[in-house]
Formats: structure tokens, C-alpha cells, sequence
């Protein structure tokens, strides 16, 4: 049996496959690798994770999260898993890009691209990621992403460049003021987190022509610094994996469609696609 991890900060989907049938689906709490000691996450795992594994043989583990990049990282991981999972004789860590770039075109080439609470892209050629462009984070990128759509909101929002009628219900909707958004932005944690959050807002509103324009030129955005990038943009399908792209679909293609690029397969998350990656 293997088992796959979809690892992000807030939580972990993991899944038991015995061939191609799915034998358990466990979700813990999520962990950031690079934040975390081994022992950190050694200690979580089998506390969270192990108690709800049953009676499985578990003999190969392909685990995939954000941070899982640089190889002590990785080691960490793995090292981690082995400490509570020792039947696994096999055991992988990649980043989150590759699980999308897997669940997204399989063992095709084409770009895949991640657009959740941040954003993220790839060229993929069926085996390895090929080339990236960084996503330099909601402050210097992440275009297209929760984190950006929601500042981009706010931001309009306390300069008045939305209709009075729609700052008046943000603000309401959200119970916010001036001084709390500061305060929630520049002196609280977790700053994308909480900028993410109001983006429900928008797909509420996207009838409305200056939310659409505010959606749409974010999304434009996203495709021309970081997809129209990779060569052969054109030519190949355009994936997308997360939140942002499953819900806001039809402005995504319009915006791909204005960058002279075809969209793909979307999903909202990547184990239904990782499950048949590893069990074809």
C-alpha cells in the first residue's frame, strides 16, 4: 500500500491506496516544513496521523508540501515519516508545485500552476518541473492569488476606488474598520492569511463591473508576469489547481483567453489527480 501527503500550512490530506482503490482518507493539521524541527514533526505525526492509520502495511510514501525544496528540508521530512511509519521502505518529499504539475497533466508536458492563498507556476514535461518563475510572495507577487485579489480589495476599498454602496457592505460584511484592517495587515500575523479571507466578497460581487475589472485584470496579471514566460506558452494548456481558480473559473478564462492562452484542467485540490499519477 502507499500512502500521499497534500501538505500546507493548515492542513494535511493524507491517503491510503492499495492499488487503484482508495482504503483510508485521513486529514490532520498542516505543518510548514521549513518552520519545524524533525523532531517537531515527527512528534505531530504520530500523534495526529498515526493512530487513525489502522492496520495498513504501508511500504511507499510520496509526501508533497510547501517549503519541501531544499534538501535538508526534505531530509528532515522524510526522516520524520520513517520514525513512525517504518514499514515504508520508500519514501519521497517534493514541494506542492509538483504535486500540481502530477495531478494536473500526469505524465504530459504543460504548465501548471497553483492559485490558492498564494500563486505559483511551472513548465512540467510529463517527468520533471523544467522551469519556474518565482513567486516572490503576496508582497512582491503572487499575482492572481486570495492573498492579492484581498489587498487589491482593501486597498481600493480605504482609497474609494469602489462605489460608495459596495465599500459600505465590505465593511459591514466583514465588520472592519480602518484601524482594525491596519492593525490585522501590519501588526498581526499571518497577513495573507487574513487578506485571503475576504475574497468571498468578491465571487459575491462579480456581477458588478468594477469587481469584475478588479478580478479580471489580477488574473491577466498573473498570466502575463509569470506564464507568457515559459516558451511555448501558447502552444500548450494552460492547468491551474487551488480555490482561486476552481471558484472564479469563467473570469480565469476570459483573462487567458485576452493573454492569448487555453486553460486546461482546474481543480480545487491535487489527491484525486496524485492518486492516479501513483496508481497507473
Amino acid at each position: 500500500m502507499i500512502l500521499i501527503a497534500d501538505c500546507g500550512s493548515t492542513k494535511i490530506d493524507w491517503c491510503v491506496v492499495d492499488g487503484a482503490n482508495v482504503v483510508r482518507r485521513v486529514f490532520t493539521g498542516g505543518m510548514n516544513a521549513v518552520m519545524l524541527t524533525e523532531e517537531e514533526m515527527a512528534s505531530r505525526i504520530a500523534e495526529e496521523l498515526v493512530p487513525q492509520l489502522g492496520e495498513e502495511v504501508i511500504e511507499e510514501v510520496y509526501f508533497y508540501g510547501a517549503g519541501c525544496i531544499a534538501d535538508e528540508v526534505c531530509d528532515n521530512v522524510r526522516r520524520a515519516i520513517a520514525k513512525n511509519i517504518p514499514s515504508a521502505t520508500k519514501i519521497e518529499v517534493h514541494t506542492d508545485l509538483l504535486a500540481a504539475a502530477r495531478a494536473l497533466c500526469g505524465r504530459k508536458p504543460g504548465i501548471a500552476c497553483i492559485m490558492g492563498t498564494g500563486s505559483n507556476s511551472c513548465y512540467y514535461d510529463g517527468e520533471k518541473i523544467c522551469d519556474n518563475v518565482s513567486p516572490l510572495g503576496y508582497i512582491l507577487g503572487d499575482e492572481g492569488s486570495g492573498a492579492v485579489l484581498g489587498k487589491i480589495l482593501i486597498g481600493d476599498v480605504l482609497k474609494n476606488q469602489l462605489p460608495k454602496d459596495l465599500c459600505d457592505k465590505f465593511l459591514a460584511q466583514y465588520e472592519l474598520d480602518r484601524l482594525t484592517i491596519i492593525r490585522r495587515v501590519y501588526k498581526e500575523p499571518q497577513a495573507n492569511r487574513f487578506l485571503a479571507s475576504v475574497t468571498p466578497f468578491l465571487i459575491q460581487n462579480i456581477d458588478r463591473k468594477e469587481v469584475h475589472e478588479l478580478v479580471l485584470n489580477s488574473f491577466k496579471a498573473f498570466f502575463r508576469r509569470n506564464v507568457l514566460q515559459y516558451e511555448n506558452a501558447t502552444e500548450l494548456s494552460v492547468n491551474l489547481i487551488g480555490s482561486i481558480a476552481y471558484y472564479y473559473r469563467e473570469v480565469l478564462e476570459e483573462a487567458a483567453r485576452e493573454c492569448g492562452l487555453t486553460v486546461g484542467t482546474i481543480i480545487k485540490s491535487p489527491m484525486e489527480g496524485l492518486v492516479a499519477f501513483h496508481c497507473a
